[in-house]
């Protein structure tokens, strides 16, 4: 029937059915390299590591991260210019990961783990403690930019919760008391005594009576 049709009405029938043709994701992107700019032999080292190029997508997506604090469209069309990949080949990585950020987080990044075993464990109440004393959710900023709040998959921490991880540090064993001492750390000095980890394993032995 199709075949009938299209003999019949000719050429334009056949160009009504015809895919248009899509440019390759890796073209006319040398106007706009601006990783490759800036990091162009950190860039070649990590390509260099593996014997196939698309096994560098996290660690170069980690290294648009630690540039801009988030992962970027820009930034992600450019590495999908340099492995040879799609752009959604890219955004489906980027977005399978809770450690990628593809908005802006603020200068201290609340991390609490959403699993079953830490939601047992109390990482709802670090959740409701980040909701009452900064004003906060789950995907939300603080007003002056300095606290994001995410949930996310798995610390690896599990047997020292409740835990969060703030940018890179670990903070476990949480007491609200702690908590308050972190945020307040934070605030003033950019850091706090209090962090562990990554993951405070095994854990330090109480000190024996007397000792």
């Amino acid at each position: 029937m199709l075949a009938q049709r299209a003999a019949s009405e000719g050429p334009r029938w056949t160009r009504a059915v015809r895919a248009p043709s899509i440019p390759s994701p890796w073209v006319g992107r040398q106007g706009n390299q601006m990783l490759k700019e800036k990091y162009q032999e950190e860039i070649d080292e990590i390509i260099s590591r593996y014997p196939v190029k698309r096994s560098a997508l996290i660690p170069l997506l980690y290294l648009a991260q630690r540039d801009e604090g988030f992962i970027s469209e820009a930034a992600m069309k450019e590495i999908a210019g340099l492995l040879r990949l799609t752009p959604p080949q890219v955004y489906e990585t980027a977005t399978f990961y809770t450690m990628l950020n593809l908005k802006r987080v603020g200068k201290f990044h609340l991390q609490v783990c959403k699993s079953l075993m830490c939601a047992l464990a109390g990482s709802d109440t670090v959740i409701g403690w980040v909701k009452t004393k900064l004003g906060i959710g789950p995907g939300e900023t603080t007003s002056d930019g300095l606290f994001t709040l995410n949930a996310v998959e798995c610390l690896a921490a599990c047997g020292t919760a409740p835990m969060m991880q703030v940018n890179e540090d670990y903070y476990e064993r949480l007491t609200e008391e702690r908590f308050d001492k972190i945020l307040a750390d934070l605030k003033q000095d950019g850091t706090c005594s209090l962090k562990t980890g990554p993951f405070m394993w095994p854990e330090p032995a109480p000190a024996k009576p007397g000792a």
